[in-house]
Parts: C-alpha cells; sequence; structure tokens
C-alpha cells in the first residue's frame, strides 16, 4: 500500500485488543472501516466513537466468523457500503486452554472455525473484489504461536501455524497481482484473550489463573504499538511482520533450534511438564 488515506478497510475482531487499536489507528490515519465483530454492543460504540472523532465513514457489523454464511454476507455488504475497499485486516482469534488428551474434537474445531477458517473464508469472499482494484492489501493475523508450538497449545497453534502456511503460499500465488499479502506475527501483547480463553472442563481455575499470569509476565507490547507496527508494515508491502522483542527473539530461536527451541522456551517461561505438574 501506498497510503491510507482515503482506502477502505475491511477489519474482524474490531471490537477488543489489536482489532480495536487498528480500527483508532487506521481511523486517524483517514481510512473508511467496515468493522465486524461478533460482540455487537462494543461493536457500535467503538463505531459511535470513530464517527464523532473522525471524519471517515464507519459501518458496524456483527458477524460471527465461524460461521460461514455470516462472512459472505459480511463481504457482500462491505463492500456494497464501501465500493473502493482495498485492505481485509482478519484479525478475529480466539485462545484455548487444554491439553490436547483433555480437549474434544468440539473444543478444537471450535478453535479452528474462528482462527483458521475465519481467515480463509475471509479471504475468499473479498478477494474477487480486491482482484479488481489497482492496489490492495490482505493482512492475515497469525501469532508468535505461528512459529513456534506451545504445550497446552495444540488447537490454538495447529490453527496460527495453519494462517501462517495459508498466507505464505497466498503471498506466492498473488504476487503478480495488484494485492498484496502480510502475515503478522504477535509475540505478548496486552489484551484479554489469555483471560477471556476458553478452557477445557480437565482445566481447574488455579491452572487457568497460573496460565492468565504467565502472559500478563511475558505481554509487553501494548495493543496501541502493535497495531501501529502491523499498519506500518502494510504500507511497505513487508511479507512478515513480527511484533514485539519477544516475536523477534523466537523468530531467531527457532531458526537456530528448529527442533530443540522448546526446551528453552519451556525453561525461560516455566512451563509445566504434563498437567499439574510444577516445575
Amino acid at each position: 500500500m501506498t497510503s491510507i488515506k482515503g482506502a477502505a478497510v475491511a477489519l474482524t475482531g474490531a471490537a477488543s485488543g489489536i482489532g480495536r487499536a487498528l480500527a483508532r489507528e487506521l481511523a486517524a490515519r483517514g481510512a473508511d472501516l467496515a468493522l465486524a465483530d461478533i460482540d455487537e454492543p462494543r461493536l457500535v460504540a467503538l463505531a459511535d466513537e470513530l464517527r464523532q472523532s473522525h471524519q471517515v465513514n464507519i459501518s458496524a457489523h456483527r458477524v460471527n466468523v465461524a460461521e460461514e454464511d455470516e462472512i459472505k454476507r459480511f463481504a457482500e455488504a462491505a463492500i456494497r457500503q464501501h465500493p473502493r475497499l482495498s485492505v481485509l485486516i482478519n484479525n478475529a482469534g480466539v485462545a484455548l486452554q487444554g491439553w490436547f488428551e483433555e480437549m474434544t474434537l468440539a473444543d478444537f474445531e471450535w478453535v479452528m472455525s474462528i482462527n483458521f477458517w475465519g481467515v480463509v473464508r475471509g479471504t475468499h469472499y473479498f478477494l474477487p473484489h480486491l482482484m479488481a482494484q489497482p492496489e490492495a492489501h490482505i493482512v492475515n493475523l497469525s501469532s508468535i504461536f505461528g512459529l513456534i508450538a506451545p504445550v497446552g497449545q495444540t488447537a490454538y497453534s495447529a490453527s496460527k501455524f495453519g494462517v501462517r502456511g495459508f498466507t505464505e503460499a497466498l503471498q506466492h500465488e498473488l504476487a503478480a497481482t495488484s494485492v498484496r499479502v502480510t502475515s503478522v506475527h504477535p509475540g505478548g501483547v496486552a489484551t484479554n484473550i489469555a483471560n477471556n480463553s476458553r478452557a477445557v472442563k480437565a482445566v481447574d481455575a488455579e491452572r487457568k489463573a497460573a496460565a492468565s499470569k504467565r502472559f500478563s509476565e511475558l505481554a509487553k507490547t501494548t495493543p496501541e504499538q502493535a497495531a501501529s507496527v502491523i499498519v506500518e508494515g502494510m504500507l511497505q508491502n513487508k511479507p512478515r511482520v513480527l511484533i514485539g522483542g519477544d516475536a523477534r527473539f523466537i523468530d531467531r530461536l527457532q531458526r537456530w533450534l528448529p527442533t530443540g527451541y522448546w526446551r528453552v522456551v519451556a525453561y525461560l517461561n516455566n512451563y509445566p511438564a504434563r498437567p499439574g505438574a510444577q516445575k
């Protein structure tokens, strides 16, 4: 992208966390926005706030990205209300606490339906319109856990590695078109994703509290900082954006120790060896 001002952006997961910060950052830079989230009250409040503080066109859409028909309707409505729409940011995501042996397939499918299929379907329904634009951009939110795979995060890592693979293949396929594609890998960002994460039945309050505490201690980047890095990366047409010193460290560590990185990560971050075990 050469400029955000005057562009129109479709953004999922806009009501909180990185998505909320992105909406504010983009509106401040003069972009029109089609905002989507399942949390309609917070979404509407954000849209009203941005309309009052910036001279931009804002539309709000209640969307559950786990439902294909809702994503399809969102794409149709967003393009209808913002004919110049040229940016898609697939940001919506959820987290699940629990080891693979403790979860049901329904638990696993819930994460994949939002984190992975939400990205794939959103891209599918917006792509024909984006390819018709003289300049367009797709930004997909993966994670630091799309670079490494921690214990207790089999579903989340599977979804984020999937987003990374999908995005990188899409970059290669669209290289000769007007559409640029960016894969984003945030490290610890101080949002409520850990506190609001779903836990499988075997995860008791103590384990959930310990995981949330570990996340809060590691989450050093603010959502606002993350949003700024993402937008700058998009403007520079970067294929991969790492957010935070932890993400940059993990990226290097995984390259140095592709099969042994977990021993270092587990030691530094006090991960338990098995459910209920103490390091």
